[in-house]
């Protein structure tokens, strides 16, 4: 099967994970800062010896040079989206933190839409649709979470789709931050929460049990049974990001990738980078590397996409657009 052929929905993607280097390279240096395309790679690309998931963050610290105004956001934002129609993703669910674009007085306003204008030109230029969700971030002050989550509710329908909660889940448990999901039910809006991506399946409950129907990685819950059948009893969803976890040490090798268990249970699954710079890798790799340890036939590969379409943060006509671009 050719995978970079085949119609596919990223729903987890990190813009700050996911910079196109020529690009990053190029907006550096205006801001002064020159490196060698070698020398970028090594410092936005995770090594083959991270230990874990704190480590693996620390490859954001550069890219947030970038996302510091709106020439760069907006340059950030449409390369990736460009990059990500060439490989046939027919629709891109973009997360980002604002409040790590604030160092030259952007507000969060000013931020996202920047991020929008790049994603607009790209759905004028190629066959794409785009979504943002904005992240709250795992330590950061409540009231800054609250304010990005207030700002969202004032965006939906303007580019933001949804937003989330992403960082270190291990030093800071979901159950902290309780307060802010119920807050984002209360005024209506959207979200996945990340959770499970450390091995902690209370993570996962304490998601759903905050109202969460997409959880960001979710492979914890590999290890409760019951939670498993509660997931594909009650559809939900599951944003798989192999490559990521397996740098990040939540499991040693593809063929411990939990996606073909939990669709076999009933649980949606979509099939995502996480970050494609930071892990260096597409969608396409992605589903080749899935191919190569289990064997991907047309049916589990359609039902990828179906369940993607479902879970996405869209309407229902885009949704409808999305489907009816199924071909193999």
């Amino acid at each position: 099967m050719d995978f970079k052929s085949v119609p596919k929905i990223e729903l987890h993607c990190h813009l700050d994970g996911s910079l196109d280097l020529l690009t990053s390279q190029k907006l550096l240096a205006e801001r002064g800062e020159s490196y060698e395309m070698d020398e970028l790679a090594d410092l936005m690309q995770v090594p083959d010896s991270c230990e874990s998931l704190a480590e693996y963050l620390k490859r954001f610290d550069l890219p947030n040079h970038c996302l510091q105004d709106a020439e760069g956001i907006e340059e950030s934002s449409y390369a990736l989206a460009k990059n990500a129609a060439t490989e046939n993703v027919k629709y891109l669910e973009v997360r980002f933190a604002p409040a790590f674009s604030t160092s030259k007085g952007m507000s969060f306003r000013d931020i996202i839409e920047s991020v929008e204008k790049g994603l607009s030109r790209a759905r004028n230029d190629f066959d794409i649709e785009t979504g943002i969700i904005l992240c709250t971030m795992r330590g950061l002050d409540e009231e800054v979470n609250r304010s990005v989550v207030k700002i969202g509710r004032e965006m939906l329908g303007s580019g933001v789709v949804a937003c989330d909660i992403a960082g270190d889940e291990a030093a800071y448990p979901i159950s902290m931050y309780a307060d802010l999901f119920k807050y984002a039910k209360e005024i209506e809006l959207p979200y996945t929460i990340h959770g499970g991506e450390t091995g902690i399946v209370s993570n996962i409950t304490g998601a759903i049990d905050l109202g969460a129907k997409r959880i960001g990685h979710g492979i914890a819950m590999i290890k409760d049974p019951d939670l498993m059948k509660f997931c594909g009893s009650n559809k939900v969803g599951t944003e798989i990001c192999p490559t990521s976890n397996i740098q990040t040490k939540a499991y040693p090798h593809i063929e411990d990738c939990p996606i073909l268990k939990f669709m076999e249970c009933g649980i949606p699954v979509s099939l995502n980078t996480d970050n494609r710079t930071v892990s260096n890798i597409t969608c396409t790799e992605e589903y080749e590397k899935l191919d190569k340890a289990f064997g991907l036939n047309e049916d589990i590969v359609r039902r990828i996409y179906e369940d993607s379409v479902d879970m996405a943060f869209t309407s229902d006509d885009v949704k409808d657009k999305l489907l009816k671009k199924w071909a193999i």
